[in-house]
């Protein structure tokens, strides 16, 4: 029985209810992992930022060597499109994707960019409540640039976050805290963090081992028409462990608490509550 919730797609010119299958055995993706995907989000009528998630995808695309075939604004039409097919202000994820059918001629390894296909996909995904959520230190890692294809949000990139969700699930918490392969703090497994130490506001720079997440880059820019400035440094784990309050960002959750970090409890405090209160007045503006 499936457990998918509503779900349409469209793929070679037309919308396909469910969960068609549309990649085989033989396709270079089904094998070699050559996939690359974004998210939006659709929740109380608004899909905010939905033109530089679909942006990102091509990005994303042109980095892995697939060949982006539809331009940013096609992209946007469709995902609208798959949109208004669920009733009004359902909360919904928004996934268009590229991946490779074929390996190049020269090699079963490498893909063949000619060969990239495209699909968008839009789905039921009930927005998680604000009640807070648990981390801890994980003990897997985030790749670097010269390992893995950390520039773009690649399908190949998230095995290595689930195992790390698995591993801290296992130890009875919600989301793992992920070093880069130097020992300082990236981001959780699925998820930008902010934490706060004496009235400053401080987030993980981006180092080439995660994404600037779009929610992430949002928030900040954000915080800075309010007068409060995001720290971009070098954080340790340490200093989570030390801080005075701790938060979540992106695009599944949007903004979320965190109140319990290892064995320690924390509140929900005010730069969340002003970050969760300014993006939501964002997303509704317009």
């Amino acid at each position: 029985m499936s457990t998918f919730t509503k779900t349409w797609t469209w793929f070679d010119g037309q919308w396909h209810e469910g969960n068609p299958g549309l990649i085989g055995p033989r396709s270079h993706a089904f094998w070699q992992g050559s996939i690359v995907f974004d998210g939006a989000r659709a929740f109380e009528g608004v899909t905010p930022d939905l033109d530089l998630h679909c942006a990102r995808v091509n990005r994303s695309a042109a980095a892995l060597d697939l060949e982006p075939t539809k331009t940013v604004e096609e992209i946007v039409a469709l995902a609208l499109e798959g949109v208004a097919k669920f009733p009004p202000k359902s909360e919904l994820y928004i996934r268009p994707m590229y991946w490779a059918e074929s390996s190049a001629p020269w090699s079963a390894v490498a893909l063949d960019p000619s060969s990239t296909r495209f699909c968008v996909s839009v789905y039921e995904a009930p927005m998680p409540k604000g009640t807070g959520s648990s981390i801890t230190v994980s003990p897997f890692r985030r790749p670097s640039l010269e390992t893995m294809p950390t520039n773009a949000k690649a399908s190949c990139l998230y095995p290595n976050s689930a195992r790390a969700m698995r591993e801290a699930k296992a130890r009875g918490f919600d989301n793992a805290l992920m070093c880069d392969m130097l020992g300082n703090v990236a981001e959780l497994a699925t998820a930008n963090i902010f934490m706060v130490k004496d009235g400053t506001v401080f987030t993980p720079v981006p180092n080439g081992s995660f994404l600037n997440g779009i929610t992430r880059q949002r928030v900040i820019g954000l915080f800075a028409k309010e007068g409060v400035s995001v720290v971009e440094t070098t954080l340790s784990p340490s200093a989570f462990l030390e801080a005075d309050e701790i938060f979540q960002v992106g695009n599944y959750s949007k903004v979320l608490p965190i109140t319990r970090i290892e064995g320690r409890d924390l509140q929900p405090g005010p730069f969340y509550k002003q970050a969760r209160d300014l993006y939501w007045s964002f997303a509704h503006a317009g």
